[in-house]
C-alpha cells in the first residue's frame, strides 16, 4: 500500500524505493502535510505581519547555538545547481563551503533530481565521478569545502517522482537526511542545508518542527542538523531575528539574498499599488534601501551569534577575454570590499575561478580572524528599509527594457531544456534572473500612466512584442515554448506568483 501511495512507477528509481524511506515519507505527510497544503493561505494572512512576540523575542537576551567548528569561517562559498559535474568542479574548488542548489539553480525535471540525490549520496562519501565526452571528473575527498543543500522553497510542490503531491522542500530535504545524515557523521562532519524563499518567521518555525522531527525518526541528536536561512523576501527581512528565534537550536548564518529580495519587493509593490521601481540594474547595493536592508541582515545575524554572508558574485570569467576580466574582478572585489565595510562575514560566487580572489580578499580585511562577530551595526528601521526608490518621471532605457525580455528568455529557454543556472553575457544567472525581469515587466505594463523609453515609446504589448522578435532573430535557438511562457508571465490578467511552480505544472514533462 505504501508504495502505491508514494511511488510514481513512471518516474521513480530504487534510489526511493527504501521500505523506511517510504516510511518517512508517509510519517512526514501524516504530521506535516495539512500544514504545507494550507501555506498559500497562510501566507496570504501573515505576509510581513508583526510575530506575535515580537517585542519579547526582541528585546530578549537570548543567542542563538554555539557555531560548530567548520561554519565559524565562510569567507566564500561557491553555489550552482545539484548536478554531478558541478558538484564535484565546486567541492574540488576548495572554497570554504558549497552549497547545492535543488532550488534557483535547477529545473526539477525527474531525472535531474534523482541525478541530484544519487549525486550527493556519492558526494558525501568522497566517491562521486562523472564521466562525459571523453572527459572524466573525480572528487579529490581531502577538499575540504563543507556542503550545504538547498531544498526546493515551501512554495514548491513535487508531483512527478510520487504518485501523489508533496511538498518539494519535505522531499528533497527528507531524502537527503535519511541516505547522508549518519555517514555525514561517521566522517566528521554533520547535515546543512539553506533554507529559501521563506517569508515570515512562521515558516522559520515549521522548518524547525519538520527538522526536529526528522532528528527524532533518524535517531540523531537535536540540533544535528544546522541551517543557514536566506533574507530574500520583505516579509523575512522585516522579521530576522524572529527567524533567528524560531531556529535558535540550529541556525548558524543568514545570506543575503539581494536579487530574490528584488522580486520579492516588485510583488509586494504590485499587491500595494506602490510605484515603480527603477530598472534592475541601477538597483545596486549602493542605493539606500538595499544597504537598510543588508545592515538589517548583519545587525541581527551578529547580535545574536550567527554570521551574516553576503551576495552572489555571478561574474564567469573569460580565459580568452583578459581586459573583461580584469574589469569584472575589480567590480567583484569593490563588491565585497562594502559587504566587509558594512560586516558580513563572506560571499559567494558562482564560479571556481573566483574562489582565491574573494577568499583573499577577505583574508586581508579580517587579518586571520574567521569572522567579524563583533561587529554590530546600528538598527536600521523598517521605514528604511521600505523606503524604495520610484521611477517617477524619468523615462525607462530602451536598451534596459530589451535587455530584460532578452535574459529573461534566454534564461526560460535554458530553464526549459533542464539547465537551472545559464551563463548569459558572462554571468551566470539562476530564476530569480527571469523573476526580477518578469515582474518589472508586468509592473510597468500595467503603469497609469505607461512610463516612456527616451525615444519618446509608451511601455505596452505592442512595444514587448518587438523586443521579443528583436531576440528571437538574435538567438536562433529560442523555442516557441520559451516565447509563449515568457507572454504568458508577461499578459496574464494577475501576476503569477512564481514562473517555476506555472513552468513545472504546464511545461514539464
Amino acid at each position: 500500500m505504501g508504495r502505491r501511495l508514494f511511488l510514481c512507477p513512471v518516474h521513480s528509481s530504487e534510489f526511493l524505493e527504501r521500505p523506511a524511506l517510504q516510511d518517512f515519507l508517509r510519517r512526514i505527510e501524516a504530521g506535516f502535510g495539512a500544514r504545507w497544503e494550507a501555506l498559500p493561505s497562510v501566507r496570504a494572512e501573515r505576509l510581513a505581519a508583526p510575530h506575535p512576540a515580537r517585542q519579547a523575542i526582541r528585546a530578549g537576551q537570548w543567542q542563538v547555538a554555539p557555531l560548530p567548528a567548520p561554519l565559524q569561517k565562510r569567507y566564500v562559498e561557491i553555489t550552482g545547481p545539484a548536478d554531478p559535474k558541478m558538484i564535484i568542479n565546486a567541492l574540488n574548488s576548495r572554497a570554504d563551503g558549497f552549497m547545492a542548489d535543488l532550488e534557483d539553480a535547477f529545473t526539477p525535471h525527474p531525472a535531474k533530481l534523482l541525478t541530484a540525490y544519487e549525486a550527493l549520496y556519492n558526494a558525501v562519501r568522497g566517491q562521486l565521478r562523472y564521466a562525459t565526452e571523453g572527459k572524466t571528473y573525480e572528487q579529490d575527498p581531502t577538499s575540504p569545502t563543507f556542503l550545504h543543500v538547498r531544498p526546493r522553497g515551501l512554495h514548491l510542490v513535487e508531483k512527478r517522482l510520487l504518485s501523489r503531491p508533496f511538498s518539494g522542500a519535505f522531499l528533497d530535504a527528507a531524502v537527503y537526511l535519511f541516505y547522508n545524515a549518519e555517514a555525514l557523521l561517521e566522517r566528521g562532519r554533520f547535515p546543512a542545508l539553506y533554507l529559501a524563499k521563506l517569508e515570515h518567521a512562521d515558516e522559520a518555525r515549521l522548518w524547525q518542527e519538520f527538522l526536529t522531527f526528522c532528528e527524532g525518526y533518524l535517531g540523531l541528536p537535536l540540533g544535528t542538523i544546522r541551517v543557514t536561512v536566506l533574507i530574500e523576501t520583505l516579509g523575512a527581512a522585516l522579521q530576522t531575528e524572529e527567524i533567528l528565534y524560531e531556529l535558535r537550536d540550529r541556525i548558524t548564518a543568514l545570506n543575503a539574498g539581494r536579487w530574490d529580495y528584488l522580486f520579492s519587493i516588485v510583488k509586494h509593490l504590485l499587491r500595494t499599488r506602490g510605484p515603480l521601481l527603477p530598472e534592475r540594474h541601477l538597483l545596486t547595493m549602493k542605493e539606500p534601501f538595499l544597504e537598510a536592508y543588508a545592515l538589517e541582515i548583519v545587525r541581527s545575524a551578529h547580535r545574536r551569534g550567527a554570521l551574516a554572508i553576503g551576495g552572489m558574485s555571478a561574474f564567469i570569467p573569460s580565459r580568452k577575454d583578459p581586459a573583461l576580466n580584469e574589469k569584472a574582478l575589480q567590480a567583484v572585489k569593490a563588491d565585497k570590499e562594502l559587504e566587509i565595510e558594512r560586516g558580513f562575514d563572506g560571499a559567494w560566487v558562482a564560479h571556481p575561478d573566483l574562489v582565491p580572489v574573494i577568499q583573499e580578499t577577505f583574508a586581508n580585511a579580517f587579518q586571520g580572524a574567521p569572522n567579524q562577530l563583533h561587529r554590530i551595526p546600528k538598527e536600521v528601521s523598517a521605514e528604511q528599509i521600505t523606503a524604495f526608490p520610484a521611477l517617477g518621471e524619468r523615462p525607462l532605457s530602451s536598451e534596459a527594457l530589451y535587455r530584460l525580455i532578452e535574459v529573461a528568455l534566454l534564461y526560460l529557454e535554458s530553464w526549459l531544456q533542464g539547465q537551472g543556472a545559464a551563463a548569459i553575457h558572462h554571468l551566470m544567472e539562476d530564476a530569480a534572473t527571469a523573476e526580477i525581469a518578469r515582474t518589472q515587466l508586468f509592473q510597468w505594463l500595467r503603469a497609469t500612466p505607461p512610463p516612456r523609453t527616451e525615444d519618446g515609446q509608451e511601455v505596452s504589448v505592442f512595444l514587448y512584442e518587438s523586443y521579443i522578435r528583436q531576440a528571437q532573430k538574435a538567438h536562433s535557438h529560442l523555442s516557441s515554448q520559451a516565447v509563449r511562457l515568457l507572454q504568458d508571465l508577461l499578459y496574464a490578467p494577475d501576476l503569477i506568483p512564481f514562473f517555476t511552480t506555472y513552468a513545472y505544472e504546464r511545461y514539464l514533462a
